[in-house]
C-alpha cells in the first residue's frame, strides 16, 4: 500500500533530508503557540504559529505552494490558500504543501487537549486542492479489505462491515467523532447499536489518525468537520496504511461558488483516500498540547539554571511506509 512513489512512477522528488526539515517547521510553529497556551486568545495563538512557520519555511531549498492554508488570499494575512513558501522559489523543486500551523487554536487557548502544529507535503498536483468548507468524513485504520467502509451507506452499514471484518458484535466497535450539535442523530444512531462513543471538542485531524493506532482503541472516525483538515488527516493515513472516504458539504451559494473556483464540479462527489492525497506523501506533526498523539511542549528549568524546550513530533512518508517520532530539546537563550 505505501510502496509507490510519485504519482507517475517517476523518481520521488521528495528528498529524504526533507522529511526531518519538516519537522522543523512544524516544531517552531508548536513552540511559538506554546507561549500562549490557557491565555484565552485564540488569534494571538494562531498568529504566532503561523508567523513561525512561515520564518521556518523560508529555510528550507524548496519552491513551495500552500494548497490547504488559512483561508483564502483576502481573509489571511498569511499562509492563504495559493501562497509561495520556502527558500528556492523557481530553483528548488515544486512541492505542494497542507498545513494548519495550530489545529486547536480553542483547545490552545483553553489549555486542552490534542493540539498539533501539523503539515503534508507532496509533489506537485498531488493534493486536492480543497475549499474551506465543511466535510463529511469516515476513516478506518489499516489491515482491513479495501472498501471496508463507503460514505455512500449509513453509518450503522459502515460499523456492521469493520465488525464483520475485524470479527466482533457492532458494539465492541469504538469510534471517534466531533463533540457538536449537528453529529447528535449519529451519536444517536452508533450508541443504539452499543458503540463506544469518544467525543472530542476540537483537532478532528488527530481523531482521524487515532484510528491507525491500537493503543487509542479507537476503531473508526465518523462525521463532519473541516476540508483543510480532511485533505491533512488523508496524507498521514496515505503514510501509514487505513481508509478513508470524504465528500465536501455546501450549505449556501457562496460556498458553492468557492468550490467552483478551486475547479470542484461534481459537488457530490465521494473521495477516496488517493482522491486527496496521491503520490508520495511526507506527513509531520509536533504536539503543542498533550495528547492522544503526542506530547505537548514543555518548559523544564535544569538544577544548573539552564532553561530548555522539550518536544515531541511524528513525522511519516508514505513511498517509504515509515514512522519516526522525533523528540527535540531546545535551549531557551
Amino acid at each position: 500500500m505505501n510502496s509507490h512513489s510519485s504519482a507517475g512512477g517517476e523518481a520521488t522528488t521528495l528528498d529524504r533530508v526533507l522529511v526531518m526539515e519538516l519537522v522543523r517547521v512544524t516544531e517552531a510553529a508548536a513552540v511559538a503557540a506554546s507561549k500562549l497556551i490557557g491565555r484565552g486568545d485564540e488569534k494571538a495563538a494562531d498568529a504566532a504559529a503561523v508567523e513561525a512557520m512561515r520564518r521556518s519555511f523560508d529555510t528550507l531549498s524548496i519552491d513551495g505552494t500552500v494548497v490547504i492554508g488559512e483561508g483564502e488570499r483576502d481573509e489571511a494575512p498569511m499562509l492563504y490558500i495559493g501562497e509561495k513558501v520556502g527558500g528556492a522559489p523557481g530553483t528548488g523543486p515544486k512541492i505542494d504543501i497542507a498545513l494548519d500551523p495550530l489545529e486547536g487554536t480553542t483547545i490552545t487557548a483553553k489549555a486542552g487537549p490534542n493540539s498539533l502544529a501539523v503539515l503534508a507535503a507532496a509533489e506537485e498536483g498531488c493534493l486536492l486542492n480543497a475549499p474551506d468548507v465543511y466535510m463529511d468524513k469516515l476513516a478506518v485504520g489499516p489491515g482491513y479489505p479495501d472498501g471496508i467502509i463507503d460514505l455512500a451507506k449509513s453509518p450503522t452499514e459502515n460499523v456492521r462491515a469493520v465488525a464483520g471484518a475485524k470479527g466482533v458484535e457492532p458494539g465492541d466497535i469504538i469510534v471517534c467523532v466531533l463533540d457538536r450539535p449537528r453529529h447528535a442523530d449519529l451519536i444517536a444512531e452508533l450508541r443504539s447499536l452499543g458503540c463506544g462513543v469518544v467525543l472530542i471538542g476540537d483537532g478532528d485531524v488527530a481523531g482521524v489518525i487515532a484510528t491507525t493506532d491500537q493503543d487509542t482503541t479507537i476503531d473508526m472516525y465518523m462525521g463532519q468537520g473541516g476540508a483543510p483538515e480532511g485533505v491533512l488527516a488523508a496524507a498521514a493515513l496515505r503514510c501509514v496504511g487505513g481508509q478513508f472516504n470524504a465528500r465536501l458539504v455546501f450549505r449556501n451559494d457562496d460556498e458553492r461558488a468557492r468550490a467552483a473556483k478551486w475547479g470542484i464540479e461534481d459537488l457530490d462527489r465521494i473521495y477516496r483516500l488517493e482522491d486527496l492525497a496521491r503520490g508520495d506523501c511526507i506527513f509531520a506533526a509536533t504536539g503543542v498540547t498533550d495528547g492522544s498523539l503526542l506530547e505537548g511542549v514543555k518548559r523544564i528549568r535544569r538544577p544548573n539554571g539552564e532553561r530548555i524546550m522539550t518536544t515531541e513530533s511524528v513525522v511519516m512518508r508514505a513511498s517509504s511506509g515509515t514512522v519516526r517520532w522525533v523528540k527535540g530539546e531546545h535551549r531557551i537563550a
